[in-house]
């Protein structure tokens, strides 16, 4: 059985970003693992009291985190024991326990511990910049690739490296769209600058399964903005944002044709 592996920072990430090649991953057959580094306690609070919520917020989290996990078809899921760290510059990114505070190599260290037992044909994470320079999504990645060197010196590599990836078209048109339709967006995808559109490799159309990815995403009640109403979103809006993922092939041999259309293409 092939294994697609996903280290990602915070719960709720792995629905937006790569709910749909989970859901693929795992009508397909192949096992699905998901490393996530902290529990999300830095998070905004939406549709529950704030002040009751936020001191629980991090167990709020990993069950909304435990029922995507059962809809996306997830066989394991490993937390790396870190604290979120919060938006950059935040007073919680000093925090000792903070995932932004922890010394590189042990993070790392972490990550390379699931690699080693799982030995996972295809690894995803995200983009250096983090997506939209999130601390904790800049770890991660930087975590993953340090943990992925240190196998690769012990004799061990995945056919494939992917990062999540958002087209730099696509940043400046989906706030096009979103001003249009009069929808507010969440202050951080704001800060996201995407990747220069040459650079993605694979584009996975996941509209087949989308009402799986969404039910997903709607698990994380805490974090759903209100701004996203999925049901006043426009169309053209709303298949932009979740019914197509892409990525940047870091690793491994792509296939002849470009761009990809599966994260699985070409592994054996």
């Amino acid at each position: 059985m092939t294994t697609l592996l996903l280290v990602h920072a915070h719960p709720d990430d792995e629905s937006i970003l790569t709910g749909g090649v989970m859901l693929h991953a795992h009508r397909d057959g192949h096992r699905v693992i998901l490393v996530t580094a902290t529990r999300g306690e830095e998070g905004e609070v939406h549709h529950m009291d704030a002040a009751a919520s936020r001191p629980h917020l991090g167990e709020i989290r990993t069950q909304e985190l435990l029922t995507a996990c059962t809809i996306l078809g997830v066989d394991r899921q490993e937390f790396l024991g870190y604290r979120d760290s919060g938006m950059t510059g935040a007073p919680s990114n000093a925090h000792p326990e903070s995932f932004d505070s922890a010394p590189l190599g042990e993070a790392a260290a972490r990550v390379a511990v699931i690699l080693r037992d799982e030995r996972p044909e295809v690894v995803v994470t995200y983009t250096a910049d983090g997506t939209y320079r999130h601390p904790d999504h800049r770890k991660a990645h930087e975590s993953t690739m340090v943990a992925l060197d240190t196998l690769a010196g012990e004799g061990w590599v995945p056919t494939k490296l992917y990062l999540n990836a958002v087209p730099r078209s696509f940043v400046h048109g989906i706030v096009a769209v979103a001003r249009d339709a009069g929808i507010e967006l969440p202050g951080e995808l704001g800060q996201a600058q995407g990747v220069p559109d040459g650079e993605i490799t694979t584009e996975v159309d996941v509209s087949d399964v989308l009402d799986l990815k969404l039910a997903a995403c709607v698990s994380h009640l805490s974090q759903m903005h209100p701004g996203l109403a999925l049901a006043a979103m426009a169309a053209q809006l709303f298949e932009a944002a979740f019914g197509i993922e892409r990525y940047v092939l870091a690793r491994g041999v792509p296939v002849q044709d470009r761009p990809e259309r599966s994260l699985f293409a070409g592994v054996a």
